[in-house]
């Protein structure tokens, strides 16, 4: 079994301390390193190998949301995962636009907090339900709060792409849609480097607020 490399990013010590507690009894998940800042996560990160990032947002000098923002330019493959205290839409929209690929409260249950890290780790979106409602009203109403997602030069899609999208944006793998549409895990890749070339988004969390936006998948 492959274990999932987590990098566990908090300023306070016993938050620390209480995760790696936690954590270290499952037999999928190793904590490969901690920090006190977004400073020496960054250090960590460009140090040694690293799956996840266990993220607190609003921390001294650099918060999670900038860290992140770095992280993500130096490190696109490590998944972000947010944890935090709070739940107001400025702070969850602003990690999704730094590359976060979920985000959980810590009031949120352990087996949550352990489903969004293997989730994560696949290369899926996890969005805890006390902020997944916010994203959705959010892209379908045309809110302020983070900014939409606003593609540079949308092209149309071709129905192939169409169909590829809504089931990324349903949260399955390449694996998994390949298996779905009788085709191979290569062409998948392949229609969705096209469909990010064409609508200018790069991360699954990106494309998921695209096809909510435009009505593919349902709230």
């Amino acid at each position: 079994m492959n274990t999932i490399k987590v990098l566990l990013v908090d300023d306070h010590d016993i938050v620390r301390a209480g995760l790696r507690m936690l954590l270290e009894v499952q037999d999928d998940i190793e904590i490969a390193a901690e920090a006190a800042s977004g400073e020496e996560a960054l250090a960590v990160i460009r140090s040694q190998p690293v799956d996840v990032v266990l993220m607190d947002v609003t921390m001294p000098e650099m918060n999670g949301i900038e860290t992140t923002r770095r992280l993500k330019q130096c490190c696109p493959s490590v998944a972000v995962l947010a944890l935090t205290i709070h739940e107001e839409e400025e702070y969850f929209f602003q990690m999704l636009e730094a590359g976060a690929s979920g985000y959980v409260p810590k009031r949120a249950a352990t087996e949550d907090l352990l489903r969004a890290i293997r989730t994560v780790h696949r290369g899926e979106v996890f969005l805890h339900s006390a902020v997944a409602g916010a994203l959705v009203q959010h892209y379908l109403q045309g809110g302020k709060a983070g900014g939409p997602v606003k593609p540079a030069e949308p092209l149309p899609l071709t129905d192939r792409e169409i169909e590829v999208l809504t089931l990324i944006a349903e949260g399955l793998t390449n694996k998994d849609i390949g298996e779905r549409l009788g085709i191979s895990p290569r062409t998948v890749a392949r229609h969705r480097d096209n469909i990010s070339a064409k609508l200018n988004l790069s991360t699954r969390a990106e494309l998921t607020r695209y096809a909510i936006q435009k009505g593919l998948v349902q709230p």
